[in-house]
Formats: structure tokens, C-alpha cells, sequence
């Protein structure tokens, strides 16, 4: 037998991550209630840190390669998406690490396994307990996101897939306020996402048939022979979207999004809205630019379908909402939407092209990413009674009572609408004129059509913050949280307006990350 050969140094940000991750379960086994806090948050700065600057150095010096017996890629769009991906979770951090606000206890509960109003969950709350394992959760699941977005084979894309949800699941039901709504969320999304990872584990079996293999070259290459049924190839190509496009948050696989962001805590909503989309589109891309490129022709026009429609309903369901996270939820369905506009539009496909649409979704994915995790960290914010105060009325006036959090609110909702001078512009400039130089020109033009629409909905938040009198029985008021959320939020403005006054140097290192290698 002949022992494989893994590139350990390649793949030591994923094992830092996992590590990390290991460790911080036992921390909660062996370290004293009173200090898990310090030593959780300690470790998880510490173990994304330390992956985002072994990342950022292999991209550097180590060459593209297949590693871990063929199961990763590490080429240069691996090492782009799980830089977002870090950046994103040290945003996810902080914002979990957050006490300042609610009277000096976290988002989450105190016991999300007692029932909601218990004498034994009001016991916890008195003697100030937490979940400190919401941090090795969080390192699971950052894990489980980089090893989807570099898979190379399909049951590694499945593996990796469960292995990111299942903290996902856990943490959405672990709010501390309305919790019947968090555990209600929590077991939607549950419910949903195991019906996907169905459909997705399907779709690989027939891949399977159609290619007799798991890895993505081994699709490529039966689909250049063409000698398979192309009835299993048309099946699993459509139900591997559908597991895919499930976690992007996409038409018509987007019924989870509305309820679990609403009722996840805000750090969990924020997280999961920049970093799971960012692994979604990450896996997409690959699974069908390298393994299925071959019959673009036969998904350009499912996807364009999908991205019509994702479009028109982000856009037009988001006009009637009275709630700020069910705003944010259908907003991040419209820009699922937009992302699959620069999808559809590659022009060739396989290993070694589709350079402007990888590069541009890159680019777009950061834009919205820090335009996301500012605005959520905005929302824990503007608080009532104790806690969040998410109705748009309670909005009402903030320009007046705090015009520096209303003031920030409204770039990251500019951005989301994509006007110029910010980061959102930029990224729906350039996944625009990816797909307009692909051949679909139509399909640009409806995605600046929903643009105009979605606009209107950030537009009613601004005029509601600037322009509106605050009703006495509804007003919120701004609590200064601690310098967690403040970093979250000066790094998000900071990089909005940076990637729209001056994106040349970010265009150019995602134009580096475009070419996938097999």
C-alpha cells in the first residue's frame, strides 16, 4: 500500500480552525464556569487569526495544488474565499463576544435547554449564566465552511456541508429573548436543511452514475466523453443546485431565510448571512465551473431562471416588511439573486477559466459581507426594554436622537442599494458587466431593474431614521456597546467606503483568485 501524501502546511487552516474548535470543548468540560468566557474568546480570536495568517501566507509562497488524496483543492480562489471567510468570522466573534448591551448579558440564553419562562431557566438567568460554547460552535462551523468551499470531490462537499449546518442549527435557537421564536427558527431551519442535504446527496448519487466517480474531474472528463446516460447527468445536475442554492438563500429554496433570520440571535443572523452565503456561492462555483462546465448550455438558463425569479421576490416581498431582520432577510435573497446573474454569466467554463465572474462574485461577496455584519451589529444596537427593537417604527427619528448610528445605518443601506461612492456599487458594476460580457445582456438589465426596486424599501428605513417624527409608545433608544461591536462596525464602514472610492487594489488581487485548477 503506498501512503498518501496530504500537504499539511496547506491544509493548516483548517486544522487550526478544527483544533481550536477541539480545544474549546474542553475548555467547557475543565475550566471553571466564571473564567469560559475570557478563555472562549481568547481562543477563538486566536484560532481564526492564526488560520486567516496561514492562508494569506500559502497564498503567497505554496503553488495551486490537489491535496488530502485528491478530497481539497487549494488553488487561488480556495485561498480568496477562506480569507472572506475568516474575515468574516472575526466579525462573528466579536459579535458573539458582545456584553455591554442588554444589561451585561450576551444575546444568548442562559439555559436554552430549560423551557422558555421555567423556574429552572429564570434560576439561570438570575445567577448570570451563559453559553460559552457558542464559540467552539462557531470554529465548527467556520471549519465546516472552508473545507465546503476548497471540496473536491462530492461526498467531501456533503461531509463538509453537514458538518457547518449542524451548528448552525443549534445556534439559532439559543436567543436569550423570544425564545420561542429562536427554537422555532432553530427547528425550520433544521427541518429544511436536512431536506436539502437530501436532495444534494441524490444529485451526487447520480453524478456518480453518470461519471463512475466522486471527484470533480471525473464528471468534467465523462461529460467530454459524453458517453453517460445524459438523462442522470440533467437529474443530478439539478438536485446538486438545489442543495447548493438551498444554502445561498435562492428562489425557490429561500422559505428558511425570513423566519431564521428573525428569529436567530442578531450575532448568529449576522454571521450566518455574510459567511454561508460566501461558502455557498464558493462551492457552486467550483462544483459547476469545474465538474459540470462542460454543459453550461444546460444550467446557464436553470440558474438564470432562478436568478429572475430570487430577484423579483427579495426585491418585492422586502416593500411590505415592518420588521428590520425580515428587511435584511429579504434584501439578502434579492442579493442571492444578484450573485447568480455574474454566475449565469461565465463566459466559457471549466478548470482554468470563468476569470471575471469568480473575481466579481469574489468582490461582491466582500461588499455585501461588510455592508452585512455592520448593519446587524447596528440592529443589536437600537434596543427597547431591554431588548433589540426591531420593528421599523421604533426607527423612527434615530437621525435626531443618534445621528452617528443612523448615520452609519444609512452607508451599509446605500451600499446594499448600490449607489455610487460605496462598495455595493462597485460589486454590482463589475457581476453586471461579467455577465453582460458573458451574453446576458437581458438578464442585466432585469437585475438593474430589481436594483431600482429594492432601493426603495432601503430608501423608506433612511427617510423612517431622517425624516419621520419618533412615536413616544415605540422609540428605541442607542446603547453604546463595547469595543466588540464597535470594531465590527468601523471595520465594516471603513472597508464600504474604501472598496467604493478606491477598489482598483481589490479588483486586482480577486482577479489573481478567478482560475480554478483540478
Amino acid at each position: 500500500m503506498t501512503a498518501p501524501t496530504i500537504e499539511w502546511l496547506l491544509l493548516s487552516p483548517l486544522l487550526v480552525l478544527l483544533g481550536g474548535a477541539a480545544i474549546g470543548v474542553l475548555v467547557e468540560a475543565v475550566v471553571p464556569r466564571r473564567h469560559r468566557y475570557v478563555v472562549q474568546v481568547f481562543l477563538a480570536v486566536l484560532a481564526v487569526l492564526a488560520a486567516l495568517v496561514l492562508t494569506v501566507t500559502n497564498w503567497i509562497s505554496a503553488e495551486p495544488t490537489v491535496t488530502a488524496m485528491g478530497s481539497i483543492t487549494v488553488d487561488a480562489p480556495t485561498h480568496f474565499f477562506w480569507s472572506l471567510l475568516l474575515l468574516f468570522g472575526l466579525g462573528g466573534v466579536a459579535l458573539f463576544a458582545e456584553r455591554a448591551l442588554g444589561d451585561g448579558q450576551s444575546a444568548f440564553a442562559s439555559s436554552s435547554a430549560t423551557v422558555p419562562g421555567s423556574p429552572l431557566e429564570r434560576e439561570a438567568d438570575r445567577l448570570r449564566r451563559e453559553h460559552t460554547e457558542i464559540f467552539p460552535l462557531l470554529l465548527f462551523a467556520l471549519f465546516g465552511m472552508l473545507m465546503f468551499a476548497s471540496a473536491n470531490d462530492l461526498l467531501t462537499l456533503f461531509v463538509a456541508l453537514e458538518i457547518f449546518s449542524l451548528p448552525l442549527y443549534l445556534l439559532c435557537g439559543m436567543a436569550r429573548r423570544r425564545r420561542l421564536l429562536s427554537q422555532e427558527a432553530a427547528l425550520k431551519y433544521f427541518l429544511m436543511g436536512a431536506l436539502s442535504s437530501g436532495f444534494l446527496l441524490y444529485g451526487i448519487a447520480m453524478l456518480y452514475g453518470y461519471s463512475g466517480g466522486f471527484h470533480l474531474y471525473e464528471i468534467a472528463d465523462a461529460i467530454t466523453l459524453g458517453e453517460g446516460s445524459y438523462t442522470l447527468l440533467l437529474a443530478g445536475m439539478v438536485l446538486v443546485a438545489v442543495g447548493l442554492l438551498f444554502k445561498l438563500g435562492a428562489v425557490p429554496f429561500h422559505a428558511w431565510t425570513p423566519d431564521v433570520y428573525t428569529g436567530a440571535p442578531s450575532p448568529v443572523t449576522g454571521f450566518m448571512a455574510v459567511a454561508t452565503k460566501t461558502a455557498a456561492v464558493a462551492a457552486l462555483l467550483r462544483v459547476f465551473f469545474v465538474a459540470l462546465g462542460g454543459a453550461r448550455w444546460d444550467w446557464q438558463p436553470m440558474f438564470a431562471a432562478v436568478a429572475v425569479a430570487t430577484m423579483l421576490l427579495g426585491s418585492v416581498i422586502g416593500l411590505v416588511q415592518s420588521d428590520i431582520k425580515r428587511l435584511l432577510a429579504y434584501s439578502s435573497i434579492a442579493h442571492a439573486g444578484f450573485l447568480l446573474v455574474g454566475v449565469v454569466g461565465v463566459v466559457g467554463a471549466g478548470a482554468g477559466v470563468a476569470l471575471s465572474s469568480v473575481s466579481s462574485i469574489g468582490f461582491y461577496v466582500l461588499a455585501y459581507g461588510l455592508a452585512t455584519l455592520g448593519a446587524f451589529a447596528i440592529v443589536t444596537m437600537v434596543r427597547r426594554a431591554g431588548g433589540e427593537a426591531n420593528t421599523i417604527s421604533a426607527w423612527r427619528g434615530l437621525g435626531r436622537s443618534n445621528p452617528l448610528a443612523a448615520g452609519l445605518m444609512t452607508l451599509f443601506l446605500l451600499s446594499f442599494a448600490g449607489i455610487p461612492l460605496t462598495g455595493g456599487f462597485v460589486g454590482k458594476l463589475v457581476v453586471f458587466a461579467s455577465a453582460w460580457t458573458g451574453g446576458y445582456g437581458w438578464l442585466v438589465l432585469l437585475a438593474v431593474l430589481f436594483s431600482l426596486v429594492a432601493a426603495f424599501f432601503y430608501l423608506r428605513l433612511m427617510v423612517v431614521m431622517w425624516f419621520s417624527e419618533p412615536v413616544e409608545s415605540e422609540s428605541a433608544d442607542v446603547v453604546q456597546p463595547s469595543p466588540w461591536t464597535w470594531s465590527v462596525i468601523v471595520v465594516a464602514a471603513v472597508g464600504t467606503v474604501f472598496l467604493g472610492l478606491v477598489p482598483g487594489g481589490l479588483l486586482d488581487l480577486a482577479g489573481t483568485a478567478g482560475q480554478f485548477i483540478r
